[in-house]
Order: structure tokens, then C-alpha cells, then sequence
């Protein structure tokens, strides 16, 4: 079984539990609706500038770091001319020199594109406006259109609205506090 129907089970299960949890709303129907944000992202300009504006980051970087490697190939190439003629001194300075340009290379590539890396930041940065109206509109719609939930079809079934009057979250900390 995909995890996609394994959450669209669990998700189906906390319908029924909230149902059974608010019996006041038992003749209500829940209405569900869905988006795709990909499909919304991708017809959206202010998206599309914000990508452009990530893509001429990146292809700023990957210049710089086409710079530093060709300049690593260079000094490797220029070492292995002359690595015979040279004393155990300059052999050792010199790859001391391609080392620490290495290194360089990789704490370049690590702070731009690496896990926490500007690549992923910047990418943040420029998509919240982006993502905050998209959010604002499904809240809007899913309030006129009476929506109870939300969800984003082109991700991992990523719950986006939740209707206010299913939040269970006081009834169940009064179970656990033994109040009730």
C-alpha cells in the first residue's frame, strides 16, 4: 500500500472520529475539496519571477564555482609539469595551495547548495509571498464555498484549510487531564 492511501486512510479515520466526536454535527455533511498547487504555481507570474530570480542566483554561483574549479585544474596541471624539478618544500607548499583551493570549493558548494544552503533559503524567501497568497485564496474560497477541508493533491495529501469547528484539540486535553 502507497503512503498516499495509507494517509488517505488515516485521514478518512479522523473524519469518522471527529463525526462521532461532535454528534450536534452528525446530519452536516463534511465537504472536502482539493487543489493542485502545482498547476496554481505554475500559472502564477509572480512565481514564475520568483524561479527566474532563484534560476540567475544559481547560474551567478555556478559561474563562480566553474571559476574556482578551473582554477583547481590549472594549479593540478601546472604541479604535475613540474612536480620533478621541484624541492620537497615547494611540493609540499603547493599541494598545501590545491588542498586548501579544494577545500574552498566544497565550503562554496556546501554553503550555497548543501542542506541548510543559501540555494534552499533564498528559494524560501523568494516563494512566501508566493505561497501566502495562494493560502490567502484557499482560505477565502474554502470560507465562501463552506469547505470544512482542503488538500494539496500534487504533494504527500498536505492539509492546506481546516474548518475551525472540527478542532477537537480542548476536548482531547480535558480526556488526558482526566476532566472529562
Amino acid at each position: 500500500m502507497s503512503v498516499k492511501k495509507i494517509l488517505f486512510s488515516v485521514l478518512l479515520l479522523i473524519f469518522n472520529i471527529i463525526s462521532i466526536l461532535n454528534p450536534n454535527d452528525s446530519n452536516a455533511q463534511t465537504k472536502v475539496g482539493y487543489i493542485d498547487s502545482k498547476k496554481i504555481i505554475d500559472n502564477m507570474q509572480e512565481a514564475r519571477d520568483a524561479k527566474m530570480k532563484l534560476d540567475n542566483l544559481v547560474s551567478d554561483w555556478q559561474r563562480e564555482l566553474s571559476i574556482l574549479q578551473d582554477s583547481l585544474r590549472l594549479m593540478k596541471e601546472d604541479y604535475e609539469k613540474k612536480k620533478l624539478i621541484m624541492t620537497d618544500q615547494m611540493k609540499a607548499e603547493t599541494e598545501k595551495r590545491i588542498k586548501d583551493v579544494e577545500n574552498s570549493i566544497e565550503t562554496f558548494r556546501q554553503s550555497k547548495f548543501g542542506e541548510n544552503g543559501e540555494y534552499f533559503q533564498k528559494q524560501n524567501e523568494f516563494m512566501k509571498p508566493v505561497y501566502d497568497k495562494i493560502f490567502k485564496a484557499i482560505e477565502i474560497v474554502a470560507k465562501r464555498e463552506d469547505f470544512d477541508y482542503v488538500f494539496d493533491r500534487s504533494s504527500s495529501i498536505l492539509l492546506l484549510y481546516v474548518n475551525e469547528k472540527y478542532d477537537i484539540t480542548f476536548k482531547v486535553q480535558r480526556v488526558l487531564e482526566g476532566k472529562d
